[in-house]
């Protein structure tokens, strides 16, 4: 049971990798004008990714010095991504060798 949780919390970190990455080529695209805003698909998936990633890069770009056009916040949040979730193995790893 509790290795369950431990497998959805790092099912949840990976796909919010994944949705970190997506904002990130989208915006891209957005900027290079491959993607056109004007389409309402479009906006909807960039206006939804934003609002998605946005409260996550917040306290990040607070801390980060200004870079001038580029930005480090997705780096740094995919990272400590990364570290929560070597952290949530290492507990399913504690908490199965206890219950044996």
């Amino acid at each position: 049971m509790l290795y369950a949780l431990f497998s959805i919390i790092d099912m949840v970190l990976q796909v919010l990798v994944w949705i970190v990455i997506a904002q990130v080529i989208i915006s891209w695209l957005v900027a290079f004008n491959v993607m056109n805003t004007s389409s309402n698909f479009v906006r909807t998936v960039l206006d939804a990714l934003d609002r998605l990633t946005a409260p996550l890069y917040r306290p990040i770009r607070k801390i980060l010095p200004d870079f001038g056009g580029i930005d480090f916040s997705p780096i740094v949040l995919i990272l400590a991504i990364q570290i929560l979730r070597k952290l949530n193995a290492g507990l399913a790893l504690e908490s199965s060798a206890t219950l044996m």
